[in-house]
């Protein structure tokens, strides 16, 4: 069995509906909203957009740092949409758009992208089970 590197630990109440959501070390505390609620708050999707982009970083570096390549400031739009299916369930597709500035050859961009989303956790969490949408430097990322 593989061991855990890290574990989070958090604890929601009220769920997505003015619910509130607290790790157990306090580092994050947050009001959840649905989407488009007025009241100051966020929604999973929000979290999930940051926490998937932030983790594709990481990856990158991952990746980059294998390879003795420099990325330079590497920056990610993360887009999570929240779907309803033909079923009557809800899952959510996911589009990131992932900007390598010391990357100038495409084909290069790409290859980089396609490789941390093998290495990524939540890319392997999700494969197969949503739809995820990679640009590398404007270029579509095959999968």
């Amino acid at each position: 069995m593989a061991r855990a590197i890290y574990t989070a630990e958090a604890t929601v109440t009220g769920g997505r509906v003015h619910g509130h959501g607290r790790t157990t070390d306090g580092q994050l505390d947050v009001q959840l909203r649905p989407p488009g609620d007025e009241e100051p708050g966020t929604n999973p999707e929000q979290l999930f957009a940051v926490g998937y982009a932030a983790c594709f970083e990481g990856a990158l570096g991952t990746v980059a740092r294998r390879e003795r390549t420099e990325l330079g400031d590497v920056s990610i739009d993360s887009k999570v949409s929240l779907v309803a299916r033909e079923d009557r369930s809800y899952s959510v597709d996911v589009a990131m758009d992932v900007t390598l500035p010391e990357v100038e050859d495409a084909q290069d961009a790409v290859r980089i992208v396609a490789a941390a989303h093998k290495v990524c956790p939540y890319s392997n969490a999700t494969r197969g089970n949503i739809e995820v949408a990679l640009t590398a430097n404007g270029q579509p990322v095959g999968q």
